[in-house]
């Protein structure tokens, strides 16, 4: 199904949504980091492939899209990547209590409100169209 086609202007309004969020104040690497990862945890492959190519195109290398699935476990990522991440996995995942204080706090310390807001709007649209792409089966573009 082509949502673009059957549901043109819900579809308008996700993209519109979507650009406002690239527009926003988060730091494009950690955007992308946090649509990969987030996409991961979904197993949406679609846009899995989509973001880890915009990555690349953001200037992100091979070795840290690589490390990406085991983050925890790599020096690669800096402590604010790690504090997005975590986040974005805990309000991915949400359990029964959210996301914890001391998820937030650490957003807190590395992010400014509008990049938090950033943070959260990023987080909550890459769930949305994982929801939609897995569903939906969506296969990555040709290159």
């Amino acid at each position: 199904m082509n949502l673009s086609e059957v549901a043109p202007e819900v579809y308008k309004g996700w993209v519109a949504a979507e650009v406002a969020i690239v527009r926003g104040p988060l730091d494009a690497t950690v955007r992308e980091l946090v649509k990969i990862r987030v996409s991961q945890i979904n197993g949406c492959l679609f846009c899995i492939d989509m973001h880890a190519t915009e990555a690349r195109k953001e200037g992100e290398t091979e070795r840290r899209v690589w490390h990406l699935s085991a983050w925890r476990e790599s020096a690669l990522f800096t402590e604010a990547e790690r504090a997005a991440l975590e986040y974005a996995e805990a309000a991915t995942e949400l359990g029964p209590h959210g996301v914890s204080d001391e998820i937030w706090a650490a957003v807190e310390k590395h992010f400014d409100e509008g990049e938090r807001a950033g943070l959260v709007a990023v987080t909550a649209q890459i769930n949305m169209w994982n929801r939609l792409g897995v569903p939906l089966r969506m296969e990555p573009l040709e290159p």
